[in-house]
């Protein structure tokens, strides 16, 4: 497997990726870029140079990541998903997929990335 450095952020809130781009740093990854659609998330996924994402479920207008992660899912590239909600929110094909739970913690991060392997 190949060693997980190169992590796409999709999230709508700024604050809240650059925060999120410091903890990723912090362990030692790369932020392979922010988006904070799904278009633009697609995008990326698609421009390849990602090892794996971090995917807020909710996005700005009610916008739902679920494309994204199918598109990742289908490439064979790891993703966590970040949400506030419980666990009832994430979409069936995709439970069982590791959570990073809001608000975010360092500690919370490390254990997400730990778990995508």
């Amino acid at each position: 497997m190949t060693a997980i450095t190169n992590i796409l952020v999709v999230e709508d809130e700024p604050l809240i990726a650059m925060m999120l781009e410091d903890y990723l740093e912090m362990f030692g990854r790369k932020v392979a870029g922010t988006a904070e659609t799904v278009d633009d998330a697609l995008g990326r996924v698609s421009g390849g140079g990602i090892d794996a994402a971090i995917l807020d479920v909710h996005l700005r207008g009610g916008e739902k990541s679920w494309p994204v992660a199918d598109a990742l899912a289908e490439a064979e590239i790891p993703f966590i998903l970040a949400t506030g909600g419980s666990g009832d929110t994430i979409a069936e094909q995709h439970k069982g997929r590791p959570v990073l739970n809001k608000p975010f913690t360092a500690d919370g991060v490390e254990a997400a990335l730990k778990a995508l392997g």
